[in-house]
């Protein structure tokens, strides 16, 4: 379980990044701190890719039908416009967003903010997904969460995609992906 720092009070920023395979919670992990935080009286502003509309065009909801109100942008730079009057940012499904999430959040941070990410690890074929290596990097927490392997009841770390697009990003859920350990996922 993690527990939120408590530097508040020093104005110091910090980036806390939720990874994992597609169905191991990052949402709802995302949600719980994102609302520990209201329930805190935080300005709290959350924020998720116009991309990702697959249960609602700007709310972020998990598989799990929990949501939270957010708004969708186009790109990084918008959160930057928009996160001025907000002490902790939330932002979901990181990988979609191009390489100027990094300093974008950087900034955040720098400016004292906390900046909570979620996103998926690795793309279907097990690659480093978009800009989430480096956001692992950059990050002072990061928590990896895990799924159920759906083919043996393993620990799934994978998103196996069961659909033929070969495409890096498709949108979907368990019409296109199941979650997979590493032995069930390379065979």
């Amino acid at each position: 379980m993690f527990t939120e720092p408590s530097n508040i009070a020093q104005k110091s920023g910090w980036i806390e990044v939720v990874c994992g395979s597609m169905f191991s919670g990052k949402t709802e992990e995302l949600i719980r701190r994102l609302k520990r935080a209201k329930i805190a009286n935080q300005k709290v502003g959350i924020f998720k890719p116009q991309l990702d509309n697959r249960y609602h065009s700007s709310n972020i909801v998990s598989h799990n039908e929990t949501t939270i109100p957010a708004t969708a942008v186009n790109n990084a730079i918008e959160i930057l416009k928009s996160a001025n009057e907000f002490g902790v940012i939330g932002i979901d499904e990181a990988q979609f967003f191009d390489h100027q999430i990094l300093d974008i959040v950087g900034q955040l941070a720098n400016d004292g903010k906390r900046v909570i990410v979620a996103g998926l690890d690795m793309d279907y074929a097990g690659n480093p997904f978009g800009p989430m290596p480096q956001l692992l990097s950059i990050a002072n927490f990061v928590t990896k969460l895990h799924a159920v392997c759906m083919q043996c009841g393993g620990v799934a770390s994978y998103s196996y995609r069961i659909s033929n697009n070969t495409n890096q990003v498709v949108i979907g859920e368990k019409d296109h992906y199941e979650a997979r350990c590493r032995s069930c996922f390379h065979s």
